[in-house]
């Protein structure tokens, strides 16, 4: 028999077409939302008295690195190249499956607890199925996939064959595909051109497309690496996906920072999706993405938190207000709005991932993926726009519930599918064992 849930007396935030944002209740049946209105008189398994609560669609993050979550403040204060060979590389080389499992737990537990309930991640080379196993126990929507390497200045750990790197993908996108319903699901990550060889970008583009998956890589993230690219391909780092035949609207770019003309214009007439992190980009100094260029353009732009190790933290509230911020020197302090940069939490996340019929706003049909957020605490007090309490003064600290697939994953502060209070001291074991 379907269970109900009843959410009464809250401010629903809803971001569907009309931007409606109401006091009122909420019904969900088993996973998805069924009526939303003023005042629903309807009996209910569970009643939820919303009256301190706002109620938004979960956030997605579209870009993230679990297998990084254990580096956090590990690895400051350098450029891209730097950061990635004399630190990141050498951390992911040697993972084992259960430092992984660890970092893969403390993302997870980190991003859920501050209300996100979609994620794009990219994975490392090995062990990648232990990623997916926290994925599944975690309850969080997740695309994921292994990282591929095959070229460069790698550790060993980290190098491939691409026959085995394209082996493995496919072996973890037929495992795990479309696991739970649809809940996990696979993307193929090439992680960027340089560590790539053609033959590795050329194979995972055309397996991307015959599985129907995502493609996610990075994409013209740091200067010194987009001229990098441009003199080993003769292409710029965005047009370099058009020249391989990738370009479409499965592929998902992190950064596009340093873009010109011609891929601005690509960007919108193949419709690939843009990945902004402005943490991660101010952090290692890569730049600031012409976001506000690309929305005018029409082009779809949605948030992620990266790596802990290039921003420390993976919360949407610190992107969110990012965002908004960084452009205003730049383009004028109307750039950006609240409600705007709200969206691209959510439903532009949506529409990245090609779930926007499913999740990113409330709406009667859609699946229960829902954050709550306590509106009354000091410091987001006074507020008339919703909007601009919830990107520029809401803390992470604030959610209090988090819904994913009509099922708790967080209530009261209290994560409910992931074991947290030993991870603490797991974490802290866990990194005393590399020696890098």
């Amino acid at each position: 028999m379907a269970k109900t849930t009843l959410i009464k007396n809250a401010l629903i935030v809803t971001i569907d077409a009309r931007d409606r944002v109401f006091d009122g209740d909420l019904l969900i049946e088993d996973n998805r939302i069924i009526r939303l209105g003023k005042r629903i008189d309807l009996p209910a398994d569970e009643i939820v008295n919303g009256e301190n609560l706002i109620v938004i669609p979960g956030f997605i993050q579209t870009h993230v690195h679990l297998c990084q979550a254990l580096f956090r403040n590990l690895a400051d204060d350098l450029a891209l190249l730097d950061w990635l060979q004399k630190k990141i590389w050498p951390f992911e080389a040697a993972h084992t499956a259960e430092t992984l499992r660890i970092s893969a737990r403390l993302g997870l537990a980190e991003m859920i607890a501050s209300g996100t309930t979609t994620i794009l991640d990219m994975g490392t080379v090995n062990h990648q199925d232990v990623i997916f196993e926290e994925l599944a126990q975690s309850g969080i929507r997740a695309f994921a996939g292994k990282t591929m390497m095959d070229n460069g200045d790698l550790p060993a750990g980290l190098r491939e064959t691409t026959d085995d790197s394209l082996k493995q993908s496919l072996r973890l996108l037929e495992k795990w595909h479309n696991f739970d319903n649809g809940r996990l699901k696979y993307a193929l990550a090439p992680r960027f051109a340089l560590s790539s060889s053609e033959r590795l970008l050329i194979e995972a583009a055309k397996m991307a497309a015959d599985q129907g998956v995502i493609l996610h890589s990075h994409a013209a993230e740091n200067r010194e690496e987009t001229q990098l690219v441009r003199d080993r391909f003769g292409v710029g780092n965005i047009a370099l996906f058009e020249k391989i035949g990738a370009a479409g609207p499965n592929l998902c770019l992190a950064h596009c920072i340093w873009s010109d003309e011609d891929e601005r214009r690509l960007l919108k007439e193949r419709d690939i999706k843009v990945l902004h992190c402005p943490s991660a980009n101010l952090k290692l100094g890569s730049g600031i993405a012409p976001v506000p260029d690309y929305l005018e353009r029409g082009v779809t732009v949605s948030l992620g938190a990266d790596g802990a190790p290039c921003n420390n933290n993976m919360d949407m509230f610190t992107e969110m207000r990012l965002a908004a911020l960084i452009q205003k020197p730049l383009h004028g302090p109307q750039a950006m709005p609240a409600g705007q940069v709200l969206r691209m939490a959510t439903i532009n996340g949506a529409r990245t991932l090609g779930l926007e019929d499913l999740i990113g706003s409330i709406e009667s049909g859609k699946l229960a993926d829902l954050t709550f957020i306590r509106k009354n605490e000091i410091h987001s007090l006074p507020f008339e726009n919703v909007y601009s309490k919830l990107v520029y003064s809401t803390r992470a600290s604030d959610v209090e519930h988090v819904m994913i697939n009509g099922k708790w994953v967080m209530k009261d502060r209290f994560l409910l599918t992931i074991e947290s209070d030993k991870l603490p001291e797991m974490a802290t074991k866990a990194i005393s064992q590399f020696q890098i």
